[in-house]
This record gives C-alpha cells, structure tokens and sequence, in this order.
C-alpha cells in the first residue's frame, strides 16, 4: 500500500493519519502532544514512533519521496481582528472572508476607531489585521481615519485592506511610510450588499503560509514536510465544499450542514446558497455566500463551558435536559463526590469542567451532562448561523422578509468532535440544528439525513481536496457513517 501522509498540528495534540493513495483507506492513525515551544517536529516524530508499531504498517510501500499534507491550528491557529464600517454590511462581509480563510477573529470593531480602541486591537496580538469599510465609491472617511490611526502604532502586525478602492493608494502610502506589512486587496463589499471575499481569503491564506507559521514556530513542518501548511478550519471547509460539490466521476451529496463540536469552539459549515424556498419572501441584508463558516467562541464543551451556560441559561439546560430524559434515564449527579447531591447544577457542572479542560467522562451519568451542553452548543450555533424570516405589516398585506441562508433544504447534516463521537446520544444531539415550531422563523434545516464523522476524517479529506479530489470522496463516502 502507497501511503499519503496526513498531518495535524494542533492545540494540543499532533495527529497522524496514513490513507492508501489506492484504496481510499486509512491505514493507520497516531498522535502525540504537539511541541510547538520548543521544535514542532519533536511531537510529530513521537507520533511517528507510535504509528510505526501498528501491524499493518508492515504492508506499507514508502514512495520516494513521500507525500505529506499537512494543516495545523498549533499556537491558536490564524488569529486575525477586523475593523470596518458598518455592522451589518462591510464588517460582516469582512468576518466571512476571515471565517473562510480559517481564521478565529479575536475582535471586530465598527465606525471610526479611538485611539484606545486601536490600542486594544494591536495589544490582543492578532496574526492579521483586516482593514474594510465603504462600498467602492462610497465613504472614504472610515477606513482613512483607521489606516491612520494604525500606520502611528508602527505595528509589526501584516494588514490586509479590502475596503473602497477609491483610497487603496492613499491606504497603501500610508503603510509603506510606518513600514507595515500589507497586502492591498479587492473590496470585500464593492456595493451595497454584494461581497466579494474570494481575494481577501486568498490574501489571508497566502500570508498565512509565507508569514505566520514561521512566526508559530512551523518553520520545521515546512522544510520536512510540505511548503503549503493551511489553516485545520480552512481543511474542514474544503472538505465540506468538495462533498457538496463532488468531482467529474464521483457526484457529490448536495447540500451540506456541518456541525463541529469542540472544546473552546462550535463551528457550523453551511454549503448552500440558501436563497428563499418560499415565493412570498424576498431576501434582505446581505447576500451571504454559498460557502460559509461561522466560528461561535463562548459555546465550547471545556475551555468555554461556563460561557456555554451564560449564553443558554439554566432554564434551557434542563429543559433539554427534560427531553433527552424520555430517550433515556439522565440523573445529573455531582463530578465531586465529597459535596453533598445536588439537581440540575449546570453551572457547578461547566466551572468544573473549565477547570478541568481535560476532564472526559467515564460514568453514564457525567456523559449525560455532556450530552446536554453539546446539544445547546448545537442549537445556538445552528441559529446563530441560519437566517431567519421577518414578517412586516404593509398597506398591500403582511410582507415576509429573509435575513441570511435559508437552511430548510439542507439535505444531510454532519457531525464531528469528540463529543459526538462518543456519545451514545448523538443523533438526538444533532437533533437540535433542525427546524422547530417554537422558533419557526429561524429557517433550520426541517428534514436532513444525519452523519457522524466516526473517524475524524474531515480535516484529512480537506488536505486531499485540491489534488487529489477523488481519493478525498471516496475516504468521505467511506467514512463519515449515517445514524
């Protein structure tokens, strides 16, 4: 078997998984702690250690010279920080070009910035700045006033400008004189409600490879194994649009939701156009485009679990926790059996697992609280990403408007992480991205087939997308299991 070598450097774990380049099967998969303070190669050779002792590792024939593809979300991943002008327009506009480069946004910021504001943009670190505002044509005086503001930082930080082109020159002069890293791009919103994110993305990625993995210490990565490292969400979501796509030969599945479910993040892939399925609705706002990530920081199943609690609530918590109950018997016991028995503690439950980022569940009734979270991470996420319908009285009648992607037709839903993986609930935890009579004009998907990643595979599939398409389709179809 001729294997390809797929490489994850994450957060905490650097993860090996050799596919046969023939077959489409995984042949073996390893990981080991990732150690990016000191040399990244050092967790990927004690990963390659541990593969080394799988049986079927003997079956394998070592090109010359090997393939390796690899991603990494090591050292955080692509962080990056947006500034534009209006909320709702060129500021989530320039969020979707981020979103879709991979990259997790620290901070977003409207209007004219203050200098302390400034400040705080350049004091948080990030790996990128995006500087956007003003249709082509339109105001000039937002991201002339911030492109000021930055050029006095002097900051070291790379900036992407994807804003009106009128004053791209002015912009650029300006950031040549401070000596800033730039990158003068096309507007991410040339007019009004019309974006156009493929060029920042593509900015955001190259700068990535060439710039901000050497500075995460993934210099080593690149000269053993592979010049190209990309963003691990930006694998994802290759992942995803070759699936809904499908190649020449192998036809793809249509119209795709993906749910992943992690630590610190939820994050929802959507490949839809999501254009009305009503005829008496008229889309509004921005047009969002078919492919589209959404990254929901404070709904996380460790790091970010006390922030999961704030944003659903108590009252919603046992709620769900009252309808997985008639699936199967949920007693929410405490984690720490020297306190006295508590009911439905959900907040005691989520502090002890912030401070337990590593905790994972072995008794029934400590996976049950994880099942709750997860399916109000799902559901929040879910809604936060769909559109939804606004219904307005008119002169002529009532008049329905749609913010966003209509999600109703959405054909097969995906779910990935650990959470999900392990659960013995996860179909009714994915049961919470779908339409529902309560909240009837969020436009979730009504009725999908759903999917398990059992394998992990997604990310793999995302590095085989570009080159070797088929292969990807065929470890996805093989893969990712119905349930």
């Amino acid at each position: 078997m001729e294997p390809i070598v797929l490489v994850d450097f994450g957060s905490t774990y650097t993860k090996l998984t050799l596919v046969c380049k023939t077959q489409g099967d995984i042949i073996a998969t390893a990981k080991a702690y990732t150690t990016v303070d000191s040399d990244i190669m050092t967790g990927y050779f004690r990963a390659f250690d541990a593969l080394k002792i799988n049986p079927k590792m003997k079956e394998v024939e070592w090109p010359d010279p090997i393939t390796y593809k690899v991603c990494s979300s090591a050292a955080g991943g692509l962080k990056m920080s947006v500034s534009g002008l209006v909320q709702e327009l060129t500021v989530e506009a320039a969020k979707l070009a981020c979103l879709g480069s991979g990259a997790k946004i620290l901070s977003v910021y409207s209007n004219k910035l203050t200098h302390k504001s400034m400040s705080k943009l350049v004091e948080e670190k990030p790996d990128i700045i995006m500087l956007s505002g003003g249709t082509n044509g339109g105001n000039v005086d937002c991201i002339m006033h911030n492109a000021s503001l930055l050029a006095q930082m002097k900051t070291k930080i790379p900036v992407v400008v994807a804003g009106n082109n009128q004053v791209e020159d002015e912009i650029g002069q300006l950031l040549i004189e401070a000596d800033i890293e730039h990158v003068l791009v096309e507007n991410v919103m040339p007019q009004l409600n019309e974006i156009n994110i493929e060029p920042a993305r593509d900015s955001i990625r190259t700068l990535f490879m060439e710039r901000i993995i050497d500075a995460k210490g993934l210099s080593q990565a690149r000269e053993k194994l592979n010049r190209e490292v990309i963003p691990t969400p930006l694998a994802v979501l290759r992942a995803a649009e070759l699936l809904s796509t499908g190649t020449s030969k192998t036809p793809g599945w249509g119209q795709v939701l993906i749910v992943d479910i992690g630590g610190a993040t939820t994050d929802v892939h959507s490949i839809c156009h999501g254009h009305p399925t009503s005829s008496n609705v008229v889309r509004t706002g921005l047009i969002e485009p078919r492919v589209k990530r959404t990254v929901e920081g404070d709904l996380g199943m460790r790091v970010s679990a006390l922030s999961l609690y704030e944003a659903v609530g108590e009252s919603r918590l046992s709620e769900v926790k009252e309808s997985l109950d008639k699936q199967k018997k949920i007693v929410l016991s405490p984690l720490n059996r020297h306190e006295p028995n508590r009911v439905n503690d959900f907040k005691a439950d989520c502090m002890f697992r912030v401070k337990h980022t590593d905790y994972i569940c072995k008794e029934d009734h400590e996976k049950d609280i994880d099942d709750v979270m997860a399916s109000c991470a799902v559901e929040l996420a879910v809604e936060r990403h769909a559109g939804r319908i606004e219904s307005v009285y008119s002169p002529m009648g009532m008049i329905f408007y749609q913010k966003g992607k209509d999600l109703s037709k959405v054909e097969h839903i995906i779910g990935t992480g650990g959470i999900l993986v392990h659960s013995g609930n996860a179909k009714e935890i994915l049961s919470y991205a779908l339409w529902s009579e309560a909240s009837q004009e969020i436009l979730k998907p009504k009725a999908p087939q759903m999917y398990i990643d059992r394998s992990y595979i997604l990310s793999c599939a995302g590095l085989l997308a570009r080159d070797y398409p088929e292969l990807s389709m065929k470890i996805m179809n093989k893969y990712i299991v119905g349930i």
